[in-house]
C-alpha cells in the first residue's frame, strides 16, 4: 500500500458516499486509475466494507457504557465460550483483548439504565466464569472519528 492507498482511504473515511469522480479529484487521479486501486483494496480485504454513522441518541441508545471484564479461568474452552457468547450481544458494538488487569474491554450501547442493568444481570452474568466487572458510563464525548491519521 502506497501513500496515494492511503489518501483513499481517508477520503472514504471522511465520505463514504463520495463519488468515484469526487473522489478521484481529491486524491489528484483520473477516475479510472482510482476506481481501479479502489477495488483493488476492497478486494484485497483492506477496506473491509462500508457503513453509516448514525447519532445513537436520535437512534434510541443514548447510553454508552466501557465494560472491563476478567475472567475466572483462561483455558481456551473458557476463553471460546465468552468470546461467542459476547459475539452474539447487539448490544456490544466492539470488544477487545486487553493486557493490564481486565481481559476485555466492551463498548456497549443501551437505552438507558435499567436497561444496562437487564443486560448485565441477563446476559452477562448468564455467560458465566466471569471474575470481575467494572464498568465506565460514558456522559459526554470529546472526540470520536473513523479516520486513520495520515502517516508520513
Amino acid at each position: 500500500m502506497d501513500s496515494k492507498d492511503r489518501q483513499i482511504i481517508r477520503a472514504l473515511q471522511k465520505n463514504g458516499r463520495i463519488t468515484n469522480q469526487d473522489l478521484a479529484a481529491e486524491v489528484n487521479l483520473s477516475p479510472s486509475p482510482c476506481l481501479r486501486r479502489l477495488r483493488i483494496l476492497e478486494d484485497s480485504g483492506v477496506i473491509l466494507g462500508y457503513s453509516v454513522d448514525v447519532d445513537a441518541k436520535a437512534y434510541g441508545l443514548p447510553m454508552t457504557v466501557f465494560i472491563r471484564i476478567r475472567l475466572e479461568r483462561h483455558t481456551g474452552d473458557h476463553i471460546k465460550a465468552f468470546e461467542d457468547r459476547i459475539r452474539g450481544l447487539d448490544e456490544v458494538l466492539e470488544c477487545h483483548l486487553m493486557t493490564g488487569p481486565a481481559d476485555y474491554q466492551l463498548r456497549v450501547v443501551v437505552a438507558g439504565l435499567d436497561h444496562y442493568e437487564d443486560f448485565i444481570r441477563n446476559r452477562i452474568h448468564a455467560i458465566g466464569g466471569i471474575a470481575s466487572i467494572d464498568t465506565s458510563i460514558v456522559y459526554g464525548t470529546v472526540k470520536k472519528t473513523a479516520v486513520f491519521p495520515a502517516l508520513v
